[in-house]
């Protein structure tokens, strides 16, 4: 797991947790957010080389691979992260899992899995505003690698040590990313001291 500490994560990490941000300014720290911690997490991703003309001659440039990138937002909460990396990487194709937490269990459910056709060099970005029992993450990580995902990031906003660990445990080759590591969760599995629930802040159906 890497805990990316960029002092602007952190700032709008504080501004995404204030219980008095608007459902507005929620939505928009999610995405930048995200944008933000795109640069990192995307760090590794192939390259090639490309052949341009500037004004003045012609060079070999370097482009991204960015259609390779897949971009699969956890619903519903996911879906507030992709516009910020859809705006590192244009190009990226976007797929879908739905996964449900049942409040008694807090195991999750899949109810939807959509992708785009994907190859061996396909590269998935998972995307989940909160880690907290790591059920979900698990889930979405397993049905990628059933459907022939061969590279795996995770990334998300806040983490809980308990969803950290379940994350390692059942997907060791899958790195985790997050703007933080919360100190626990409490007995109906939100994190501590948390952001609340992240699908209802950014959908204002508190």
């Amino acid at each position: 797991m890497l805990v990316l500490d960029h002092p602007l994560i952190q700032h709008k990490l504080t501004l995404l947790r204030d219980r008095h941000t608007t459902s507005r300014d929620f939505k928009a720290l999610v995405g930048e957010l995200a944008m933000l911690m795109g640069y990192e997490v995307t760090r590794d991703l192939p390259t090639a080389p490309v052949e341009i003309e500037t004004p003045l001659e012609r060079m070999t440039g370097t482009e991204v691979q960015g259609k390779r990138v897949i971009l699969v937002p956890i619903l519903r909460a996911g879906l507030g992260m992709v516009d910020g990396l859809i705006q590192l990487i244009p190009s990226a194709r976007v797929g879908h899992i739905g996964l449900v937490r049942d409040e008694q269990t807090h195991a999750a459910h899949r109810y939807y899995f959509k992708l785009p056709s994907l190859t061996d060099a396909s590269d998935f970005l998972v995307l989940d505003p909160m880690l907290a029992t790591g059920g979900s993450a698990v889930k979405a990580c397993t049905a990628l690698k059933e459907a022939g995902a061969a590279r795996i990031r995770f990334l998300a906003l806040v983490a809980a040590p308990e969803g950290v660990r379940c994350m390692h445990d059942a997907h060791p080759d899958v790195p985790v990313f997050v703007a933080a590591l919360d100190r626990e969760l409490d007995q109906y599995a939100y994190i501590l001291p948390g952001l609340g629930d992240a699908g209802d802040r950014l959908f204002g159906t508190l």
